[in-house]
């Protein structure tokens, strides 16, 4: 005599699913995607909070213990003067100014050529050998160049962000078209879609993840590269003033720069992330 067992139905995530008893009422097990995700960030937050204290801490430590560094109270007295008397704020807007011109118009400029690239052979053949040449050379290298040819205005120093922006994103961009799995090519000719569809529906979504992780690479490098170019023939911004500063060994106002370059980068990096997940939310994510 065998026993019969009952299964259990489950959800995708393996868990037990949302069971209804027949006519209505509460349901036996409630399943809640949305509380492990909100665990997690949660538990995401407070490590967070805790690495910043501690990073706190311990740069109060080396600036009490014999390195010469301005203590973390130092530096908010010297980010307070700055904000009142509008030399900061001065300073952030006219490199983020910079950095957006340069980062954005170099990803809307690499999206499309690193498409080029991955999706047709003769543009790959054409525009490959000089991205790699010119990707080998720091945007840096060219600045006296394009200091000599373009003078010492805005122009160069946004372009020289817009090189580092285009070429971490180009590549990127080129590298998730031809990362596409061809089955899925394979299945939407079979099912009769042409050229433009795939691309637009298959290609483009695709590649969408290595976008954004090439856009994030070059806006590490737009900031990068910004700090560097206002160095040189700059009437304001964040690393203008580092340098300024620099003259009269001011070091309370060059971490004042330091720390206002990082916060400004990680809130903007942020956002590329918060655009990541509502862009490829159909991934399976870890």
């Amino acid at each position: 005599m065998t026993s019969r067992t009952t299964a259990v139905p489950k959800n995708r995530h393996g868990a037990p699913a949302e069971i209804v008893p027949r006519g209505g009422g509460s349901p036996s097990t409630v399943s809640a995607p949305r509380a492990p995700i909100m665990a997690r960030r949660t538990k995401m937050w407070i490590l967070n909070g805790v690495s910043l204290v501690a990073g706190i801490g311990i740069w109060w430590l080396m600036a009490l213990g014999g390195f010469q560094f301005p203590t973390p109270p130092e530096v908010v007295v010297a980010a307070i003067e700055l904000w009142r008397e509008g030399i900061l704020q001065r300073d952030i807007l006219a490199s983020l100014a910079r950095v957006l011109t340069g980062f954005l118009v170099g990803s809307a400029v690499a999206i499309p050529v690193g498409f080029l690239m991955g999706w047709y052979t003769v543009a790959r053949g054409l525009f490959e050998p000089w991205i790699q040449f010119f990707r080998t050379i720091p945007p840096l290298a060219l600045l006296p160049l394009v200091l000599v040819l373009l003078g010492i205005g805005e122009l160069p120093k946004v372009f020289v962000i817009f090189l580092a922006a285009f070429l971490a994103c180009v590549i990127s961009t080129y590298q998730g078209v031809v990362s596409v799995d061809k089955t899925l090519i394979n299945a939407a000719t079979v099912l009769g879609a042409k050229d433009g569809t795939i691309f637009a529906r298959v290609v483009v979504p695709a590649s969408t993840p290595f976008i954004l992780v090439g856009m994030r690479v070059g806006l590490g490098s737009a900031w990068a590269t910004l700090v560097a170019a206002e160095l040189l023939a700059a009437q304001a911004g964040l690393g203008y003033r580092m340098q300024q500063a620099q003259l009269y060994y001011d070091l309370s106002t060059i971490f004042v720069g330091i720390i206002a370059i990082g916060i400004l980068g990680l809130a903007m990096d942020r956002l590329l992330l918060l655009a990541e997940s509502k862009l490829t939310g159909w991934q399976e994510r870890r």
